[in-house]
């Protein structure tokens, strides 16, 4: 096993493999059996491009072989940045097939996030696209490369300079070894097949290691628990690498069934719809800010949307308002709750849950071997109905993060179970509800960004004093960051210095602060602590207020 891992107990991995979980195959395994299957069938679909089961096969050995060619080998570490193109999904597979391990990150991501996520891993290589808008993914590369020696190769989609590989050439190109070299190579099923991306509380991301066992079974019983069948079509518009899309069931769940899967780097309402409807899309994967946006746009009874059978929402609580009104304009589709982690735990809402249950929870776990605990700030379950903190394990759940023993003792029970951070209680029905957190992020649009990590950022600008990032109410987005500021005396810093300040930084911007509040002093708690509960609340009236003066002035 890949030093840094943390190991399954070996009563549980007996009863996992006993109960059929885990079949002890790699991801490589799985995918030649549904590549080979479905031959014939279309897989993928980007845009004008469509590639059947046989072609992806065909694609992936040329660029896995290539790939081996390069150097790279089993377990080596290989960070992934690309966005939902016809190209991940080659990539994806082609390092399966030699056992290499995707770092699942996003084309969003600069050099703060890629420089941490390749010194955590020692990654080998980086996969990114040659240009979004002006920023340049080969000068981040090298300059990466010049702080870790270990990332040795920068591989580009689009036209590569000196010192660079292209992606599309290690795909066509005709490699020196034949198909039969990737049959000899050798993957244990209990090494990661996938690095995920924490949405950890602390300023350095965690990385989330998915062995081939669990996240094989990941994907299957998502499959089963959603009903995925060989004619449905998925249509991929949320970032692709994260763990919804990719294998909630996702990619991986649709594809083990021999389904078809529709990629669109587009989000604007009119792109989806179009896609819908033109190529009879059964699935489609939200967050709530997203499905928002879609259901308020005109534009969406211009189109025939009749197909669209199932739309799952994640990353963030749906509202029974919206849930609603998406059932009176889409009136074929079942609107799936879910609630979901990279760590691996996951709730459905069923098909044939009642009405309350539907509308007002997440559902409940997929496996009957999740374990779910609602403890309070001791520890101890709380009684039935109560809120509490939801701590997890099951056979898809991690038993620690990669390479960080000291913190896995305080985010690990000494039993296994994870402490999610995530607050819930159960519904009457025994199905769960979210209820907030009790870590300290940000839950953009399903993105979640740490406050501390933003928070030491900002501490660095010689104006501030001190600084805490907390969440306000968006009704698009969930939650926006609001940066509340304590300045050193006599400075001043308005929100656009703010702003420029954190892009000098390179991070990636939905981590931007998008209010700055200027205060003499923050509220303490009981134990003299910055109070963010009391700043939540102080800027959300705040805002209030300014909202009830502009319906004032405008009438």
């Amino acid at each position: 096993m890949l030093e840094g891992v943390v190991p399954f107990p070996p009563d549980f991995a007996r009863r996992y493999r006993e109960k059929g979980y885990w079949q002890d195959k790699s991801l490589a395994q799985e995918f030649r059996v549904v590549l080979q299957k479905y031959a014939d069938r279309i897989a993928v679909i980007d845009g004008a491009r469509q590639y059947t089961y046989c072609q992806l096969d065909e694609e992936s050995n040329r660029l896995a072989l290539n790939l081996l060619d390069l150097g790279l080998q089993p377990l080596d570490r290989v960070v992934v940045q690309l966005p939902n193109v016809a190209e991940f999904v080659i990539l994806y597979l082609a390092l399966q097939k030699i056992g290499c391990i995707p770092i699942a990150a996003l084309s969003s991501h600069r050099f703060l996030e890629v420089s941490q996520f390749v010194s955590l891993s020692g990654a080998v290589a980086c996969v990114s696209p040659e240009k979004q808008g002006e920023f340049d993914f080969q000068e981040m590369i090298a300059r990466v490369q010049q702080q870790s020696p270990c990332l040795k190769h920068g591989i580009i989609l689009g036209t590569a300079r000196q010192g660079f590989q292209s992606l599309r050439e290690l795909i066509s190109k005709t490699p020196t070894r034949g198909p039969k070299t990737l049959e000899q190579i050798q993957i244990d099923p209990t090494d990661p097949a996938v690095f995920q991306l924490s949405g950890g509380t602390t300023g350095v991301p965690k990385l989330i290691p998915r062995t081939h066992n669990d996240y094989a079974y990941n994907s299957k019983i998502a499959a089963k628990t959603c009903r995925i069948e060989g004619h449905h079509v998925l249509l991929v518009v949320l970032p692709i690498a994260h763990n919804l899309p990719l294998a909630c069931p996702g990619i991986q769940g649709f594809m083990f069934q021999g389904a078809k899967v529709v990629l669109s780097a587009s989000t604007r309402p009119q792109d989806i719809c179009a896609a819908i409807q033109e190529h009879g899309v059964t699935h489609i994967k939200v967050v709530p800010a997203l499905l928002i946006r879609l259901l308020n746009d005109p534009s969406i009874s211009k189109y025939d949307l009749s197909s669209l059978q199932v739309i799952q929402s994640g990353g963030q609580r749906l509202q029974p308002e919206v849930r609603l009104l998406a059932r009176k304009l889409i009136p074929n589709a079942f609107i799936q709750e879910n609630f979901g982690m990279g760590e691996g735990m996951l709730f459905f809402v069923r098909h044939d849950d009642p009405e309350d249950v539907r509308l007002e929870t997440v559902g409940s776990p997929v496996c009957e071997d999740d374990e779910v605990r609602i403890v309070d700030e001791d520890g101890i379950d709380v009684p039935f109905g109560e809120t509490g903190e939801m701590w997890c394990r099951g056979p898809y759940t991690l038993r620690g993060y990669f390479g960080v023993p000291e913190y896995n003792k305080t985010a690990f029970t000494p039993d296994g179970f994870y402490k999610s951070g995530d607050l819930m209680r159960q519904h009457p029905s025994g199905r769960y509800m979210v209820e907030g957190r009790r870590k300290d992020l940000i839950n953009r649009g399903g993105e979640k960004i740490s406050a501390e990590e933003i928070e030491n950022l900002i501490l660095s600008h010689p104006s501030v004093k001190n600084v805490a990032c907390v969440p306000i109410p968006d009704p698009d987005m969930g939650e926006r960051m609001c940066a509340c500021v304590v300045l050193h005396e006599g400075a001043s810093l308005d929100f656009d210095s703010l702003k420029s300040y954190l892009i000098e930084k390179e991070i990636a911007k939905y981590k931007l602060p998008e209010r700055l509040e200027i205060m003499d002093d923050f509220p303490l708690s009981t134990f003299g602590k910055v109070s963010k509960k009391k700043l939540r609340e102080m800027i959300t009236e705040k805002i209030n207020v300014e909202q009830r003066g502009q319906a004032s002035a405008a009438q």
